[in-house]
């Protein structure tokens, strides 16, 4: 184990537990949000409304330092609102790119599902290439950038479902939950004693700190067992009956990149299998598209990743304490 990685161990920690000011009761959701921004993804939380999510977006960017901006989606909203455009200056004849609120760290896209696919699609090109186009010009993102959204499951009328490409785009889709009895009174007990609706979050690191933990996050070591591990995973949800189009390669890339964060969380300088079976809900059941029967009775992706992963070997490895 190296410096670099307790490093790391120490920071996530850190982050979390001041996360934790703010968020009652999501641990898993906001460690697996946390690996995958240091894997440097992008997350969906898909859930009903009121739990808490853009409360637990606004706390990652504080504890992680970064500049963050919020966009309300709505059917209205053009793509020029999200990349920003070219505005006419009289003082000089010519024109003037100013840049829409997807120029920042981290950018919130509440109930994204609520925008146009136009719209959505002018977030693609951001989430894969770090840059937008707009009339013929390239502006490149701060680096870091992420993208945290949010999707409402529950209501279909005035919504569009996000198109599989962008889906893909995101590294993990996580699922909030009701809290618990226990967390939802102390949910309300916090609030009491705030005084106030606002739940400040300090910063833990800086963006420059961010991007020197997500570099070291890429030197952690991954066996040619547990690569293989992850592949077989992942094909494994392509040859399901129920599924018409399974994950993608970069479903198996997203595998051992978050798998390789939740090491480094954890102090290790290696991923361990358990590490791909934790995400491997999170990471491919997004990805999947089943067949018109299987989502006429109600099947859900989750419940083939999971008999994907009740199939798939685990590597012999697994056992072995490094």
């Amino acid at each position: 184990m190296t410096s670099e990685n307790v490093d790391i161990a120490a920071a996530g920690r850190r982050i979390l537990d001041g996360v934790r000011t703010a968020v009652v009761g999501m641990d898993e959701p906001l460690t697996i949000a946390l690996a995958s921004i240091l894997a440097g993804g992008h997350v969906l939380f898909e859930d009903v409304p009121g739990l808490g999510k853009t409360l637990a977006a606004r706390s990652l960017a504080s504890a992680l330092g970064l500049e963050f901006r919020r966009l309300q989606c709505t059917p209205d909203m053009l793509p020029g609102d999200v990349t920003g455009s070219s505005v006419y200056v009289p003082a000089t004849g010519g024109f003037e790119f100013r840049p829409g609120p997807i120029f920042t760290g981290l950018l919130l896209a509440d109930e994204i599902n609520r925008t146009t696919p136009k719209t959505q699609s002018a977030m693609l090109e951001a989430m894969a290439e770090r840059q937008v186009t707009v009339d013929g010009t390239r502006h490149a993102l701060p680096d870091p950038f992420h993208v945290i959204a949010t999707s409402n499951p529950i209501e279909y009328e005035g919504t569009y479902a996000l198109p599989e490409a962008q889906l893909d785009r995101f590294l993990v889709r996580l699922s909030v939950g009701y809290p618990t009895s226990d967390d939802e009174s102390r949910i309300v007990a916090e609030r009491i004693r705030r005084q106030s609706a606002d739940a400040p979050v300090e910063a833990v690191v800086d963006a420059a700190q961010l991007r020197d933990i997500q570099a070291a996050v890429e030197r952690i070591h991954v066996d040619a067992d547990i690569i293989a591990y992850g592949v077989d995973l992942t094909r494994a949800t392509r040859t399901a009956a129920t599924v018409a189009v399974g994950a993608s390669p970069r479903g198996s890339q997203a595998l051992v990149l978050i798998g390789r964060a939740l090491a480094a969380l954890d102090g290790r300088d290696y991923v361990r299998p358990d590490d791909i079976k934790r995400i491997a809900v999170p990471v491919l059941a997004h990805r999947l598209t089943l067949t018109p029967q299987a989502w006429a009775q109600g099947t859900d992706p989750a419940s083939v990743v999971e008999a994907a992963l009740a199939q798939t070997p685990v590597p012999p490895t697994a056992s072995v304490v490094r």
